[in-house]
């Protein structure tokens, strides 16, 4: 093959040998002596395929003869011939006497003590199957043992303290509009009146309510949702003012 050539010119002419370009050095990262030294340092020897060497047992280490039974313990005391002897075991025609004599008779007093004694009461359960599982009735909950205690059917002091704190609240209210009332600060609105006042409420709420009906299905327009959101604050506040009429049977009004 012939090298390519740049420009014409007469060395051209005869052909030469194509010299391969030698490889450039091949590429060796700056760090490679670091990761080396750092994986000598933390490798763990022999972890995968055991120790290198093995210490070969020596033919003289060979198993032997009851090398591996337990031996017992030295005795501390050994056996003397001349110790005394304990007393030997009494005959069957001998009767020994054995601790404290006494002449009760128990098996009488047993059986008059099983005469005299009281009955005991049978111990109240209730049964809530038909296979007749019994439970313990005291601590059933059944018994109405709340009836019991010292303080049942009391009043509970946190009310009484309540009721009290009630009717004061309630007698300084009637003080203080009795005296408005006597000063002339403020007047009380009679029957008649609260009737006529709470049918007018009444009958504006209908008439609110029915222009609210009639807006349009479609509110598309600013005006119309300005005009929705007032009909529908004047209605609450009719609404709270109906409530107010009709719970409250005795109204005073200041007068100005």
């Amino acid at each position: 093959m012939d090298p390519p050539c740049s420009s014409e010119s007469i060395y051209n002419l005869i052909p030469s040998d194509w010299k391969e370009p030698p490889q450039p050095p091949r590429y060796v990262s700056v760090f490679k002596a670091a990761v080396k030294e750092d994986m000598q340092k933390f490798k763990t020897a022999v972890k995968t395929m055991g120790p290198a060497k093995l210490e070969i047992p020596s033919p003289k280490d060979f198993l032997k003869k009851h090398s591996k039974e337990k031996t017992l313990p030295p005795t501390e005391k050994k056996f003397d011939r001349n110790e005394p002897r304990k007393p030997p075991v009494p005959l069957r025609t001998d009767h020994p006497v054995m601790g404290i004599q006494c002449e009760k008779n128990f098996i009488n007093t047993n059986a008059a003590d099983v005469i005299m004694a009281v009955a005991k009461k049978p111990k109240p359960v209730y049964v809530d199957r038909r296979t007749g599982d019994k439970h313990d009735l005291e601590t059933s909950g059944l018994l109405p043992k709340y009836i019991n205690k010292k303080d049942y059917g009391v009043t509970p002091e946190y009310i009484c303290k309540r009721n009290k704190e009630a009717k004061k609240a309630q007698e300084e209210y009637d003080n203080y509009i009795q005296e408005n009332l006597r000063k002339g600060a403020i007047k009380r609105v009679s029957d008649e009146e609260r009737e006529a006042v709470l049918q007018g409420l009444k009958k504006k709420w209908e008439e609110v309510h029915k222009e609210f009906q009639s807006l349009s299905v479609f509110i598309d327009s600013i005006s119309k949702k300005i005009r929705k959101q007032k009909l529908e604050e004047e209605m609450k506040q009719l609404e709270h003012d109906i409530g107010v009429f009709e719970k409250h049977k005795i109204i005073y009004v200041a007068n100005k």
